[in-house]
């Protein structure tokens, strides 16, 4: 198989960094634009093998922080302040974020992704399912004024979901890393300033 520049220099500078993938670099560009995560700032990482994210984003939480990943796959981060929870989103209950010790996080972040398939309406109608999985935790669990990152494949059900989410937080935004694939149609929704008492209202 021929090899791809862009995957290469990408994926070497995270082995560098010591990160086990190159997404590491579209959180770093979201985190340095948006100032998505702070200091002490509790972290929900779905999708989050094989911990790129999870592993950043504990470099920026600090001491007092936490981040706490969801995946089907296992994962390899051994960190006093690092939490794993080996599932299914679907099938996610409501006991196991409380033997996690989660009551509210402050950020969620969702770099969820179906498998490929080349059909291009299937496959993103599949993301927007995840999406909608992502936000449908992010209602139970954020923090008012908390902050939501999503990644969705590009496709008609878009500006939907794009309503969706701005019923519950201040600002929402897309955004293309410089790290993605010019010819990837993947893209992350930025979504800041959760309002809580929204859902009170119903």
């Amino acid at each position: 198989m021929e090899k791809n520049p862009w995957f290469d220099k990408w994926a070497k500078k995270a082995k560098e960094k010591g990160y086990p993938a190159r997404s590491v670099f579209k959180l770093m560009e979201i985190q340095e634009k948006y100032k998505i995560i702070q200091k002490g700032d509790i972290v929900l990482d779905l999708g989050a093998s094989p911990g790129s994210w999870s592993k950043y984003a504990l470099s920026i939480v600090g001491e007092k922080g936490k981040v706490i990943g969801i995946d089907i796959l296992p994962i390899k981060i051994s960190h006093p302040n690092f939490y794993f929870l080996q599932k299914d989103v679907f099938e996610l209950e409501e006991n196991d974020f409380k033997n996690l010790g989660i009551e509210k996080v402050d950020v969620l972040l969702s770099d969820m992704a179906p498998k490929t398939t080349g059909d291009k309406f299937g496959d993103h109608v599949r993301s927007v399912r995840l999406a909608e999985k992502a936000l449908e935790i992010a209602k139970n669990y954020l923090k008012e004024g908390g902050s939501f990152v999503v990644k969705v494949f590009e496709g008609e059900k878009i500006p939907i979901l794009k309503r969706q989410i701005e019923k519950y937080f201040k600002s929402v935004k897309f955004f293309k890393p410089k790290s993605s694939r010019k010819e990837s149609k993947e893209i992350f929704i930025i979504a800041q300033g959760f309002k809580k008492y929204l859902l009170k209202r119903g």
